[in-house]
């Protein structure tokens, strides 16, 4: 009998990551959209701020557990932006192309030595809507910004992103690697070593 748990998303790249490394504690990770639970209102001015409310919103129309991420990138030369904004940076209904492209526009004429970003990633996972302590995971992954998108893999601004000593982007790493060493990949294995007691 698996536990169910509702994630806080409608990302199908999330969804995934969340089944592959889940499955061995005989958890089933579900959309949010499978419970016709709209997207939370991401008030928050922080990642984890941001996690708890979409954790919280989920759990409350479900009435089931639920895990939120909020993950971004943040470039120095940018002032950390995009930020909290990574999935909306060019407008609302922004595609990943329409982020990259303008990330790539505010980053035209910076020097390779001046675009050194970092990917953020919180996870929250919270038993009920009322949890007073939330189980709270972060990683972060250092890289560059390269100057053309490369590679057909993963999902936002993986192309964009130069994995530091691999020379490639992270849409040039295959799935199982990524999830080894990148932002989520970390918050995940803290997650693993820590959900046990919350189940």
């Amino acid at each position: 009998m698996s536990r169910q748990i509702v994630l806080a998303s409608g990302n199908q790249g999330k969804l995934k990551e969340f089944n592959m490394v889940l499955a061995d504690l005989g958890v089933e990770v579900l959309p949010q959209s499978q419970f016709n639970v709209p997207d939370a209102d991401e008030t928050g001015l922080s990642f984890v701020e941001n996690a708890i409310i979409k954790a919280r919103h989920a759990c409350q129309l479900t009435g089931l557990p639920a895990l939120a991420d909020d993950s971004g990138l943040e470039v120095d030369a940018l002032n950390g932006a995009p930020g909290i904004y990574s999935a909306r940076f060019a407008g609302p209904d922004a595609t990943d192309a329409d982020n990259n492209q303008k990330l790539l526009d505010m980053l035209a004429g910076t020097s390779p030595e001046e675009r050194s970003a970092r990917f953020r990633c919180l996870l929250v996972f919270m038993r009920h809507a009322a949890d007073p302590t939330p189980l709270i995971c972060q990683g972060s992954w250092e890289g560059k910004i390269l100057p053309l998108p490369q590679g057909d893999h993963g999902f936002g601004y993986d192309p964009l992103f130069l994995v530091p000593g691999l020379d490639i982007a992270s849409a040039q790493l295959p799935a199982e690697q990524k999830n080894k060493i990148s932002h989520r990949g970390q918050a995940v294995q803290q997650l693993l070593k820590m959900i046990p007691a919350y189940l």
